[in-house]
């Protein structure tokens, strides 16, 4: 299929480098800042612009990843004159409609993964959530990725809510870590094994059941200290989610 990429960050970066990868052809990448799409249509060609109007009139698919309050704003530049091309976005939490009175043929190609640009992930294993009537959408998608799901938007307002805490909350936990460990002369690397074998022993077994720590029993000593020395740091967050953790606790064994 032919491309055109509108976005260059790290979930389009990462999706181009695949799309090339599987035999697609990228047209043009397109960035608010310059720079960025010619660094991406250096690794994965087309061309390179910072005007939407420049953007080819015809392609097998317009993808779109940029902000959510961007995606709306550059609606009606994006799709001028494009109305009867293929439209997706890669956003989480965006409904399908937001393509409604710019385009005839729109949908959702979700990846549902943490991006990096320094870091190429393999999208043969990554979940791709799909929405929208067009054969062509659920081709593209399984042309990178063995696992491609059907999801309408209601339904992927609730998958999203649950990567927020899958990912963002927990990476933002491994910041807290870091910051207490920096803080008293040690290198955050040594969290990695427990990170690690945390990661991997919910492969296996449901994450109420790989659940440890005070808070499962609730020692309120421990719990107690820990908090009083989380002095400056965000101790709120520290009780909020020992209790949650005890009442989970709790539940499963109802």
């Amino acid at each position: 299929m032919r491309i055109v990429l509108i976005g260059a960050g790290r979930l389009a970066t990462n999706l181009g480098k695949a799309l090339r990868k599987a035999g697609h052809v990228i047209a043009a990448v397109y960035s608010q800042q310059r720079a960025n799409a010619e660094a991406l249509t250096s690794i994965i060609g087309g061309f390179a612009t910072d005007n939407l109007v420049t953007l080819p009139l015809e392609a097998d698919a317009f993808i779109v990843s940029i902000k959510d309050a961007a995606l709306r704003e550059r609606m009606p530049a994006m799709t001028l004159d494009r109305e009867d091309q293929l439209f997706l976005h890669t956003a989480g939490s965006m409904p399908m409609s937001v393509f409604e009175g710019y385009a005839d043929r729109y949908g959702v190609f979700y990846p549902m993964q943490s991006f990096s640009k320094e870091r190429e992930v393999d999208f043969a294993d990554i979940p791709i959530f799909v929405e929208g009537t067009d054969p062509a959408i659920r081709q593209l998608a399984e042309s990178i990725s063995q696992r491609v799901y059907s999801l309408s938007t209601e339904e992927r307002k609730y998958l999203h809510l649950a990567a927020v805490f899958a990912c963002n909350f927990a990476n933002h936990c491994y910041a807290l870590s870091a910051g207490i460990l920096e803080q008293h002369g040690l290198p955050f690397d040594v969290m990695l094994p427990l990170i690690d074998e945390t990661a991997r022993k919910v492969h296996e077994i449901h994450p109420r059941d790989a659940q440890t720590g005070p808070a499962v029993r609730y020692d309120e000593n421990v719990i107690s200290m820990q908090s009083d020395l989380l002095q400056g740091l965000p101790q709120e967050i520290y009780n909020i989610l020992s209790r949650s953790i005890h009442e989970t606790a709790l539940n499963s064994q109802l």
